[in-house]
């Protein structure tokens, strides 16, 4: 039995979208003796979900069904679940689906409390489906602000990271003109603040620190825009005067060659959503992780969505999922 002042707790890793890869995911990545993580793993999610998986994938793990985190066991080898929800019916594979939101939703928050209390080490997150969560009226557009709404809504902000290029968001889950008016002097000094913590707890003492510019060519001294010189250059002018290495604005059309070829910098700083997970994502998502900066807690994340396309086909890739597991260990041990 586990408690929550052993040295071994395990990670919390949560179902995601039911109609999606994310069970798939999870059972290869129990039962890969190639690439097998030696992270303690507790799942939450759905009992038939999981009965189900372990059967189409011929999977010889057993599954054990526990009724608090506190029972886990870590001589246990099988599928130890905590039942978060009850669908009734079996899965209607790849589809969008309020019920199915309402469970990925109930995994988190389970996952989000034991992690808070100390039962559990961290949680790593599969990918959920954000029209089933707004079909469901979960109120977040997606993990992020959910967490951070659980854990007491501290200043939080996303990092995509592989082995060759990190990348953190000032906005997030916001439009394009959203976006834009969401980047102030305020929110892209935070940005850096939180990023220069995280990685100096991570283990980099002096993080180089690289800001993206919003406009075409860093904005060309405000011939192309104005936001680097009303926002972005004094935000990096007064992280420089707390002592963090922190350098621009530079063009988002060459910044990450920077960051990735040269090795000039150790994470690049990006204006809005697609700037910056494009070049991660392009260098391959089955290594790409998902990392909540700002959180009381570590959360990993795979860097792809639900992948309705191969859902339920028994071919989804699980190393993102690896990668996460791999990398939420790693920090929970710095």
């Amino acid at each position: 039995m586990h408690n929550p002042n052993s040295k071994v707790k395990p990670l919390a890793i949560t179902m995601g979208d039911p109609a999606g890869i994310g069970p798939e995911i999870i059972v290869k990545s129990l039962q890969d003796r190639s690439q097998k993580t030696s992270a303690p793993l507790l799942i939450y999610g759905d009992e038939q979900v999981f009965a189900a998986q372990l059967k189409q994938l011929q999977s010889t793990l057993k599954l054990k069904v526990l009724s608090t985190a506190s029972e886990w066991d870590a001589q246990a080898n099988c599928l130890q679940l905590i039942a978060t929800s009850r669908l009734d019916k079996p899965i209607q594979i790849a589809t969008i689906n309020a019920a199915y939101g309402q469970a990925a939703a109930n995994a988190i928050e389970a996952a989000t409390r034991d992690t808070l209390a100390g039962i559990t080490a961290a949680v790593v997150t599969a990918p959920i489906h954000k029209e089933a969560f707004s079909a469901a009226g979960v109120p977040y557009p997606g993990h992020t602000e959910m967490l951070a709404a659980l854990a007491g809504n501290p200043a939080v902000r996303m990092m995509l990271a592989n082995q060759e290029l990190r990348t953190v968001l000032v906005t997030i889950h916001y439009s394009m003109r959203q976006a834009i008016e969401a980047i102030t002097q305020s929110a892209v000094e935070q940005t850096i603040q939180i990023t220069h913590d995280a990685l100096v707890r991570s283990g980099i003492s002096k993080p180089r620190i690289a800001v993206a510019g919003l406009n075409p060519h860093a904005g060309e001294g405000g011939l192309f825009g104005t936001e680097e010189i009303s926002a972005i250059i004094p935000a990096i002018e007064n992280a420089k005067r707390l002592g963090i290495d922190a350098s621009g604005p530079y063009p988002g059309d060459t910044i990450f060659s920077k960051a990735r070829h040269f090795k000039h910098f150790d994470v690049v700083i990006a204006m809005y959503h697609d700037q910056g997970l494009i070049p991660v994502k392009y260098l391959g998502i089955e290594e790409g992780v998902n990392v909540t900066l700002g959180l009381p807690f570590v959360r990993t994340s795979v860097d792809h969505g639900t992948a309705f396309d191969i859902a339920g086909k028994g071919i989804a890739d699980h190393r993102s999922l690896i990668a996460a597991i791999n990398m939420a260990q790693l920090l929970c041990n710095q």
